[in-house]
């Protein structure tokens, strides 16, 4: 199965009612095992890379190692640019192959985020890619992009003339989510969902999936989230796993780095599993 776009995966959720895991990786060994886990679980994934991520690694070295991990894929992937207020870098990746991307500029007012998102789509098109859109910042601070205030939400009307005006593929709206760690289980605006799907049929993102209950993501699924994010619960598997293996080395005192990669991988492939079950993606690789 080669790499396909965005709009094909979550288009086919959104029909059918299920979500798709879209995860942020950090590192070649991360995009490796979540490669691994929604091969294993015959799930298809988005993998997501933050600005942080990219300007860390290289755009092109991560696009690079993207097309070497995927050459031989069987389940359906796609690459994404997660909260990207930034042209230049949304023009560097579009440019070395990411499928889609999500222009965050949910800082501007809304006027100026819809005229720069229609651009954006522009640009994205010419190179087959599709874009996901915002008009409300998402709580908290997400390698380094957002805020802790909690943006005002729009109305359902300013949010449906965003859609039409720009084009976008895929919607994120504020629905009481939040990026990072919930101190408690979330509040959420669950009707929100429904109420924008009902008006305009459009695949919704929801984004600061980490810490949600089961059953808040089976409902939120279930009224047209697709797209589910997820990067604090990877970024804690990650250094959760690396921190249990180095405590098992300096008790043996063996000191083997491949032990250690096979270690994280092996909980990152499972987190991976996990996610396909919880949100129902697992067997509907195509």
């Amino acid at each position: 199965m080669p790499v396909v776009s965005l709009k094909e995966i979550v288009d086919k959720a959104f029909a059918e009612r299920y979500g798709v895991p879209a995860i942020n990786i950090v590192n070649d060994l991360t995009l490796q095992s979540v490669l691994d886990g929604a091969s294993a679980s015959r799930s298809p994934v988005i993998v997501q890379t933050s600005v942080k991520t990219v300007r860390a690694i290289g755009a092109p070295i991560l696009f690079a190692m993207w097309e070497a991990m995927t050459a031989d894929v069987e389940v359906p992937v796609t690459l994404h640019l997660d909260h990207c207020p930034y042209r230049d870098v949304i023009s560097e990746c579009l440019e070395l192959g990411w499928n889609s991307v999500l222009f965050d500029a949910s800082q501007l007012p809304v006027e100026e985020n819809q005229r720069q998102t229609i651009e954006v789509v522009a640009e994205a098109r010419r190179y087959g890619a599709h874009v996901e859109g915002e008009i409300e910042a998402i709580t908290g601070v997400e390698d380094g992009v957002g805020s802790d205030t909690e943006a005002a939400r729009q109305s359902l009307e300013i949010s449906l003339a965003f859609i039409e005006a720009t084009g976008i593929d895929v919607f994120a709206p504020a629905i009481g989510n939040a990026h990072g760690v919930y101190k408690s289980e979330p509040k959420l605006d669950f009707e929100r969902v429904s109420e924008l799907v009902a008006a305009h049929p459009i695949p919704i993102a929801l984004h600061g999936g980490s810490g949600m209950t089961d059953a808040q993501f089976h409902d939120l699924i279930a009224r047209g989230c697709a797209k589910v994010n997820i990067s604090t619960s990877l970024k804690m598997t990650y250094m959760q796993s690396t921190l249990a293996s180095l405590r098992r080395s300096e008790e043996a005192d063996k000191w083997d780095p491949p032990t250690l990669f096979a270690d994280v991988s092996r909980d990152v492939v499972a987190l991976t599993q996990g996610l396909a079950e919880t949100f129902g993606s697992a067997g509907k690789a195509w």
